[in-house]
């Protein structure tokens, strides 16, 4: 096993980050085939309560490379739908460059900015389908592996973004992996028990492995490589998984996140945080452990802060925000967690689903079938997340709620006063020249129109 030792060696940087995985993976007590990612959570310390800012990709994407909330990062939308940063500058990448170190990427950025506008030093690989000219090898490990072989005595950061586990799934090995037998597959919450979804399950779980071997891969090198010790690892998923109900949602099923950090600064030894963390606060942290200054845009705190044992009561009680502007159609809505409630206000004039923001997949066909689409949303939403982990039972209309929902209604509109969410003056506009979905549309393959 590796140990971690803080020495005055220059810290390295490794993310590690997968599409659309939520937190079905071992070491969050998921039935998937995840030995990599276990034995990096028994190294380092697993976050059980972390979260992304968006339930969609190039939003959250942008978020945790820029350090800012998505509006506050300008990426309203998808990347390779006409959506683009507002200020690249801000990429992590372009940060730590100038801070002397080397960057890299190896596989998926999407982030709204090309690997040369984000600031990489070196494109290994690239599987951005916004930017095809860059695009070479498609083994986004093989290359960060080999690059970690040669890397010289320059601290580095390096990106590797999969594309596991992003539909279409991989296709499952029952006879040589059991956990991929649908008929012992359970499918993710809140959807029902049905054997279509018990085999979307299992393709789930087959990419999920996929994805696990290939983070083990880039691990192994880092271990050769004698770099281990003086690199700090984040591994983590964008958001929620690609089923409905999930992904573009502000449940915890559709936000909440994988998070495993290894290295420098305390991220050692098997720890456990239930302390509630946001993908917003990695590249806080990626300053504050090799101690560089942080860059005035940053609205996330250093992750030491939930670790190192002090400030307990205001741990408990700080507040998650998330958002969605756009995924293939308009669908404004914000929330804010606290450990015990969720709030989530819509600012959509459309009360049922946004059938157009949800991505193709059996279960959403079987939704569809039991009369998912008629079904209604409430302009505002409270749940009690002890007794209502799901997120079904709206108290917002419960009279002995009133004095929770008051003050996290107000949470949220203060938020976004200070954050200067733009949501909060009127509705968003998108880009010219966005390819966007009508919100009434039945699927983001539906035709599209062209913002003006």
């Amino acid at each position: 096993m590796t140990q971690i030792n803080n020495h005055a060696k220059p810290v390295n940087i490794l993310f590690l980050h997968s599409h659309n995985t939520g937190r079905y993976i071992q070491p969050m007590g998921h039935a998937v085939a995840t030995k990599n990612l276990q034995q990096l959570a028994e190294q380092g310390v697993l976050f059980r309560q972390a979260f992304s800012t968006a339930p969609t990709c190039s939003p959250s994407r942008a978020s945790f490379m820029t350090g800012q909330f998505p509006h506050a990062a300008g990426m309203f939308g998808l990347a390779h739908r006409g959506f683009v940063l507002e200020h690249p500058q801000h990429h992590i990448a372009r940060y730590l460059s100038s801070q002397g170190y080397q960057t890299a990427l190896a596989g998926v950025e999407h982030s709204g900015a090309s690997p040369t506008e984000a600031g990489y030093d070196l494109v290994l690989s690239n599987l951005d389908p916004n930017y095809p000219e860059t695009k070479n090898d498609p083994l986004p490990e093989e290359k960060a592996a080999m690059y970690l072989k040669k890397v010289g005595g320059q601290p580095f950061f390096l990106s590797v973004g999969l594309n596991e586990t992003h539909r279409p799934f991989s296709k499952p090995q029952p006879d040589r992996h059991p956990l991929e037998d649908s008929r012992f597959c359970l499918p993710p919450r809140p959807l029902p028990d049905d054997p279509v979804l018990r085999a979307d399950m299992a393709a789930f779980k087959a990419s999920v492995r996929q994805m696990d071997e290939s983070f083990g891969r880039v691990l192994r090198a880092l271990d050769d490589a004698k770099l281990s010790q003086n690199t700090l690892v984040f591994c983590f998923s964008d958001h929620g998984l690609q089923f409905p109900r999930n992904m573009c949602t502000l449940s915890d099923h559709g936000i909440g996140v994988y998070l495993i950090v290894r290295g420098p600064g305390g991220f050692e030894g098997g720890q456990v945080c239930d302390q509630m963390a946001s993908l917003i606060d990695l590249f806080a942290t990626a300053c504050d452990v090799p101690n560089i200054a942080p860059p005035p845009w940053l609205q996330g705190q250093s992750l030491r802060k939930r670790i190192d044992g002090s400030g307990n009561e205001s741990k408990q009680q700080r507040s998650i925000f998330a958002q969605i502007n756009y995924h293939a159609a308009y669908e404004p809505v914000r929330c804010v967690r606290t450990q015990r409630y969720k709030y989530i206000r819509r600012f959509s004039p459309q009360d049922t689903v946004v059938l157009s923001n949800i991505d193709e997949s059996p279960g959403k066909t079987l939704l569809i079938d039991k009369g998912w689409s008629d079904r209604r949303h409430e302009p505002e939403s409270l749940y009690d997340l002890v007794f209502d982990p799901d997120e079904v039972h709206n108290l917002a209309q419960q009279d002995e709620s009133c004095v929770v929902l008051d003050n996290m209604r107000q949470e949220l509109a203060q938020w976004m006063i200070e954050m200067e969410d733009p949501l909060h003056r009127g509705a968003v506009a998108p880009p010219s020249g966005a390819q966007l979905n009508r919100p009434d549309q039945p699927s983001p393959k539906s035709p599209k129109f062209t913002a003006t």
